[in-house]
């Protein structure tokens, strides 16, 4: 009996648990072959020992520390984009990125947020579409939604450009093209229009060649939205939760990316697997994360995004993790990510 299978059948369901969803592909993949983590006896939700491995090391335990003494919530300006501050390299090729999971909760919007700042804060032009209705990429850098004129929905169900709704420089090197609750009613307002899942794409090729990378964060579901960042994106990254039910939903959601691919964005390709939320005190954790390892291969990033108390709270301070604890474990981990980005092009 496969792990997830085991817990469904708990009558107790862990009170720290939230349902995830894994997504990735490889060549050749069969969905009827998706991997199940099989129930260790030896397993326990408790904590192991900690070790002195650089795997252990990476994680953070949850503490009451304080929030550093200099943060202070502040919203960022909104200010147009003709007010951007001049790039200083040559831009190349733009690598478009959809961050993608089928559920909530796995750290896509965290990992938009503080990926895209630590790549600006190297020197690279970054643009972060906020494509989910709640909005967290956008409110988690400070931006005031009820301030906004026009946000990402204007630009799909209207003529409105892309450049008319980025904000510019929320943080080094970084803009953002917000949401606003308003998105929700385009799932329904895109179903009678014409080509209707190509908005998103039509729209960021007005700004290809003006950005290193752009970070499209996908809503939690497999709806239009989500159809037109698969279209739009050159590539994948999926955030995996080291958790129960990490790989669970797998099959439906890599059907619905090939079919997407065969018929819409047949480029697209899976870029990296992110484990998120990684807790080496605990047995489990270890077990997911080699599991995962041990299916996906090199597709997995060498990173892994360990559970700390900072990430959690940077996004109520409006600040990426590199400004809000530049030295903490969770701003290095996202600049070794960073790197990894960097280095995989």
């Amino acid at each position: 009996m496969g792990l997830f299978d085991g817990l469904k059948n708990q009558s107790r369901k862990p009170k720290d648990q939230e349902v995830n969803a894994v997504e990735s592909e490889q060549i050749g993949y069969n969905p009827e072959n998706a991997p199940i983590i099989e129930r260790d006896p030896n397993v326990s939700r408790e904590t192991s020992v900690v070790s002195s491995t650089q795997e252990d090391l990476q994680a953070d335990a949850y503490t009451n520390e304080p929030a550093p003494s200099e943060a202070v919530y502040t919203a960022t300006p909104l200010r147009s984009y003709a007010e951007k501050k001049p790039v200083r390299h040559v831009v190349g090729t733009t690598k478009v990125i959809a961050i993608l999971n089928q559920k909530g909760g796995v750290g896509k919007s965290t990992t938009t947020i503080n990926l895209g700042a630590a790549l600006g804060a190297m020197g690279k032009q970054v643009l972060l579409i906020d494509l989910d209705p709640q909005g967290n990429t956008s409110s988690g850098l400070g931006i005031e939604k009820n301030l906004l004129n026009e946000c990402i929905y204007d630009v799909l169900i209207s003529d409105t450009q892309l450049t008319d709704i980025i904000i510019p420089d929320v943080c080094e090197g970084l803009d953002v093209a917000p949401a606003t609750i308003n998105l929700a009613g385009a799932e329904v307002e895109l179903v009678s229009e014409m080509a209707r899942e190509g908005r998103l794409k039509e729209a960021i090729g007005h700004v290809r060649g003006k950005y290193d990378y752009i970070f499209i964060d996908c809503p939690p579901s497999l709806g239009l939205l989500t159809v037109n960042a698969l279209v739009a994106a050159d590539k994948l990254l999926i955030p995996i939760q080291c958790e129960f039910y990490a790989l669970e939903g797998v099959t439906k959601l890599l059907d619905s990316m090939k079919r997407v691919k065969s018929l819409l964005n047949p480029g697209l390709e899976i870029y990296g697997v992110l484990l998120t939320m990684y807790d080496g005190r605990t047995t489990l954790s270890k077990q997911v994360a080699a599991e995962v390892r041990n299916f996906f291969g090199r597709t997995v990033f060498d990173t892994v995004i360990p559970r700390t108390v900072k990430i959690s709270e940077a996004p109520s301070f409006g600040q990426p993790i590199n400004e809000y604890d530049p030295t903490g474990k969770g701003a290095e981990a996202y600049c070794a990510l960073a790197r990894e980005v960097s280095q995989r092009g």
